[in-house]
């Protein structure tokens, strides 16, 4: 299993980003896929799950502001991030919600104010 996030970088408050994971070793269709992110301290923290139908669930802290969905023909998950805070700095990372032990390098994400 290999997983790759990548689309991070430095965002003033307000603004927007788009996170990419790229997913292999696996039926990438069949999962149930995720969003998690750590930031300095805290504990990590899931963000967003998506079902291999496309069922979304959110964390309530990014309801509304965040946006998972997946292209399983490219076997890559996304996370649109809109209305970005400082609080939402962290380094998130993909995994497969039912089996965290995978996880992807993760892309550093960092909000300023």
């Amino acid at each position: 299993v290999q997983l790759q996030a990548s689309g991070g970088g430095l965002v003033q408050a307000g603004g927007s980003l788009r996170l990419s994971c790229t997913a292999s070793g696996f039926i990438f269709g069949e999962k149930v896929m995720a969003w998690y992110r750590r930031a300095p301290g805290k504990q990590r923290e899931l963000v967003a799950r998506i079902t291999g139908g496309r069922t979304a669930n959110y964390a309530d802290s990014v309801k509304d502001r965040f946006t998972i969905s997946r292209d399983n023909a490219k076997n890559t998950l996304y996370l649109q991030m809109n209305s970005l805070k400082p609080e939402d700095t962290a380094v998130y990372y993909c995994s497969i919600f039912y089996q965290p032990e995978y996880w992807g390098q993760g892309t550093q994400v960092t909000v300023s104010s």
